[in-house]
């Protein structure tokens, strides 16, 4: 009995470890997140002969570039280079092709982009396109370099990050999946595995004070895009009337002292894909939870005179636009994103559904309420969702614009300073070019008892600015082999413009890049010297200065 019962015990025991094995998976590099960043990591982990593995919490790869976000933030283009260039490269041979053009002719589309044209026939780019065609080119990428993705695995946050002697060891996704890596990359919006691995960071806005800057804090009266309340109108659901309480989608907090850090954050939203043709629209529905009375804001705005709604339907091919916010009262759901970066992901998910049901209850209010100009309903009755954009999500964008959440505060932090050159930057990993861009962070009432909107800054800078290596990286002491490309080491103001999605697949790349080096070498990502990645980073046509 008793060798019967050793002889149990030992298969069980061999089961076991079967079972463990198989839920356990080593490379070289452990990349987390399913963002452009994400994959231009795994492809340049991959061209530079080391094993790579993307854990992905996100079913569709590409983050926001194939979640609506179509209308590229370039800024200079000339500064995008890399696998973001291929990127881009990509999506226009798509569009050279006649049968890409499904809905409407090449010539009838245009060349519309974001100060820039969105067909550069000279360098082969495209800048403008659809959410499914920008998914296609990941795929593509992760079939062309054999790239495994392990997809909706989600860091277990509380529990799943071992380390020892300074490093990341292993991490463990909810499913009970581990993940063993020489090197580890947080690819994600919200930096969950730099949290979780304990490297300092911040959320919210900085005061001016603590890095001597000029745009960061709350910013009361600073108007630099279409984004306030133009008119007085009145912030109370009787106008004029304090005791009638406020409408809604107003906050009760007095807004703070210009300057003055906050823990808020400029406002979410869903990038939009809407089509304008009868046989490929789908009209807005009208919300389970439907509720007039919560836009009534926008109505005493249109009351007042203001007419520009289609301003940001912003064209991409195939009669369809990417949406974005625009004026006093729009997509952004101002205020109601504070808690996202260190919620759980049951709360995020409420969040999430939060601002979903805010912005279908915006398009149908926009379509059918009596308080909207009938030429604005008329127009809206030739939009609706696009039928053939995030097909298995009842054509909704599967990814919310989270356009900041978690800062790390690392061995280098941008600021507004670095951006604007008011100083040389060291060591460059690639580059950014656009604006200083924050939409408002809040929605408050005046002391004359009107309603407005404060947070909105965009701030250009005159010319195309480095990013540092140290921005990349965690403090020494605090990691020694993770990589940070879009939860980068900036101030809120810097971040403003670092934050586009062109950058990020900057930034990825250049990360991969120094984590195969730090591997061969058997050193810590920190003492990695510069001149090694920059000579890698050339060799594979990253843009690193003017």
């Amino acid at each position: 009995m008793r060798v019967l019962l050793i002889s149990l015990f030992s298969f069980l025991f061999l089961i076991s470890c079967s079972s463990n094995d198989q839920e356990l998976f080593e490379a070289d590099i452990i990349v987390y997140g399913g963002t452009s960043s994400a994959i231009t990591a795994a492809i340049q982990a991959k061209k530079m002969g080391k094993s790579v593995l993307v854990v992905s919490p996100d079913i569709h790869l590409g983050g926001l570039s194939s979640g609506g976000l179509g209308f590229t933030d370039t800024g200079n283009k000339a500064v995008i280079g890399g696998l973001a260039r291929e990127f881009y490269h990509r999506v226009y041979l798509h569009y050279a092709q006649d049968s890409a053009w499904k809905w409407q002719t090449r010539d009838e589309y245009g060349n519309k982009g974001q100060g820039t044209p969105a067909i550069d026939g000279e360098n082969r780019t495209m800048w403008i396109f659809e959410p499914h065609v920008a998914e296609q080119v990941f795929e593509d990428f992760v079939q062309e370099y054999g790239l495994e993705i392990h997809r909706n695995e989600w860091l277990d946050r509380v529990k799943g990050v071992q380390k020892a002697e300074g490093k990341i060891t292993e991490i463990q996704t909810l499913s009970g999946k581990r993940y063993r890596g020489k090197v580890f990359i947080d690819a994600t919006y919200e930096g969950d595995l730099m949290a979780a691995a304990g490297v300092n960071y911040t959320v919210g806005r900085e005061s001016n004070a603590q890095y001597r800057e000029t745009w960061n804090g709350v910013q009361v009266g600073v108007f630099q895009h279409n984004h306030y309340f133009y008119d007085s109108i009145s912030a109370y659901r009787i106008t004029g009337d304090p005791s009638s309480g406020l409408l809604p989608e107003i906050s009760s907090e007095p807004p703070g002292q210009n300057g003055e850090g906050d823990h808020r954050l400029q406002a979410y939203n869903f990038r939009m894909a809407l089509s304008r043709h009868p046989d490929n629209r789908v009209p807005f529905p009208r919300p389970e939870n439907y509720d007039s009375t919560r836009y009534e804001l926008l109505a005493r705005v249109y009351a007042a005179g203001w007419d520009e709604t289609f301003w940001k339907f912003d064209p991409i091919p195939n009669l369809k636009t990417d949406t974005n916010n625009h004026g006093p009262f729009s997509t952004d759901y101002i205020g109601k994103n504070y808690a996202y970066p260190e919620a759980s992901y049951e709360e995020r998910q409420a969040i999430i559904q939060a601002h979903e049901d805010y912005q279908k209850g915006l398009m149908y209010f926009l379509g059918n309420d009596a308080r909207v100009p009938e030429k604005v309903r008329e127009q809206m009755a030739q939009y609706g969702l696009a039928k053939d954009e995030f097909v298995d999500n009842g054509n909704w964008p599967h990814q919310i614009y989270v356009r900041e959440a978690r800062r790390m505060l690392g061995a280098y932090v941008m600021t507004e300073h670095d951006v604007l050159g008011a100083k040389d930057v060291p060591h460059s990993v690639g580059m950014g070019s656009y604006s200083l861009d924050s939409h408002n962070t809040q929605r408050f009432v005046t002391a004359g008892g009107f309603v407005q909107n404060e947070g909105d800054i965009g701030v250009h800078p005159k010319q195309p600015y480095s990013i540092s290596y140290g921005t990349l990286l965690p403090k020494k002491e605090e990691c020694t082999n993770l990589l940070v490309p879009v939860c980068v080491s900036s101030s809120h103001t810097a971040f403003g413009s670092i934050r586009m999605e062109p950058v990020f697949m900057i930034l990825g790349q250049s990360a991969a890049a120094a984590a195969v080096l730090a591997i061969e070498q058997g050193i810590a990502v920190q003492d990695l010297a510069y001149e090694k990645l920059r000579k890698v980073l050339l060799e594979e046509k990253q843009v690193l200065e003017n």
